[in-house]
């Protein structure tokens, strides 16, 4: 089968989009409709790849990076990025299609391509071939953040400590509620806690979470701790087709007396296990590009039967591109 790139248009974004549903390790943030939302944020640079019958077999979410136009990024929006395809690209194929991609962004004068894997974890069917063709390039590992994940088919027991916690939440009255209406006051939790423990804001805005809820309503799931009737804990919860993922988690003062991050976390965890899921993420316990690693939160994340998941991100210097690899 010939490979060809081109790069993408408005008019692909349908085919795209369903390239992504049918694929072995795309999600919803691969798709069109949930990059569009960041509008002219960012200067999209993205490459759709098809077959000889010009049908897409793959598609590339990429876009200049805002911090250094000479470097393209796929992506700079979304937490994984990489090439997404349907199982056609393969072995030496993948190969080819990241050669040719890197081949296209240098003519089109970039000197650096960042490239985010996507976690093994969101993956279908195993397809980490685009691991293999970037040592073949070969591409420099820059950053890799540290997840726990829970195996919900091979999941440790809880740890003591959890048990404890999650006894004291529901002896002290924790109630779970899940559902839009709770975006409102989870996220003055949340913003308060990013800033009074890192001086930062959440990625996203509450207008922004909450549009993007509302185009993706089975994906994106606000679930909380309330105590008396007031919210004192909750998660933002991204539901992909292997797992679900923890994008967001914080508590009140009051919250964290009564452990009520605990029971949420149980919800959660017991949600996917009912959905069918085989994994729940609780998302990455590193900052500063991967240099930053959290003990206390990660401790805290093992204790619920979670295992260490790496989040990878390369980079190739287009200028000095080659292949080391002998193809027999």
């Amino acid at each position: 089968m010939s490979i060809y790139i081109r790069r993408y248009t408005a008019d692909d974004a349908e085919a795209w989009d369903k390239l992504v549903e049918e694929s072995w390790n795309g999600t919803f943030l691969h798709t069109r409709r949930f990059l569009s939302y960041h509008g002219d944020r960012f200067q999209d640079a993205s490459f759709v790849i098809e077959d000889e019958n010009k049908r897409i077999v793959g598609v590339f979410p990429a876009a200049i990076d805002p911090a250094m136009k000479e470097r393209i990024v796929s992506h700079p929006g979304i937490t994984y990025g990489g090439v997404v395809h349907n199982g056609s690209l393969h072995g030496i194929r993948m190969i080819e299609v990241l050669k040719s991609i890197c081949e296209a962004c240098r003519q089109l004068g970039f000197q650096v391509l960042r490239y985010k894997a996507v976690p093994h974890i969101y993956h279908r069917i195993p397809a980490s071939d685009d691991l293999y063709a970037l040592s073949c390039l070969p591409a420099r590992r820059y950053r890799c953040d540290l997840a726990a994940t829970v195996d919900l088919a091979n999941r440790p027991p809880l740890a003591s400590r959890r048990r404890r916690s999650l006894g004291k939440a529901k002896h002290r009255g924790v109630c779970v509620g899940q559902g839009a209406c709770y975006l409102e006051p989870f996220w003055a939790i949340l913003e308060e806690h990013l800033y009074s423990r890192y001086g930062v804001a959440p990625v996203h805005e509450l207008r922004e979470i909450r549009f993007l809820q509302s185009l993706f309503p089975q994906n994106i799931e606000c679930v909380v701790g309330t105590l008396d009737g007031a919210v004192v804990a909750g998660m933002v919860i991204f539901q992909t087709h292997q797992l679900a993922h923890c994008q967001y988690s914080a508590a009140s003062q009051k919250g964290y007396e009564v452990c009520a991050t605990d029971l949420v976390a149980d919800h959660c965890i017991a949600n996917a296990m009912a959905a069918g899921k085989r994994y729940f993420d609780f998302g990455v316990s590193t900052d500063r590009e991967g240099t930053c690693f959290n003990e206390g939160l990660y401790q805290f994340k093992i204790e619920f039967g979670a295992g260490g998941v790496v989040y990878e991100f390369y980079e190739i210097a287009l200028q000095t591109l080659s292949t080391n690899c002998e193809i027999l």
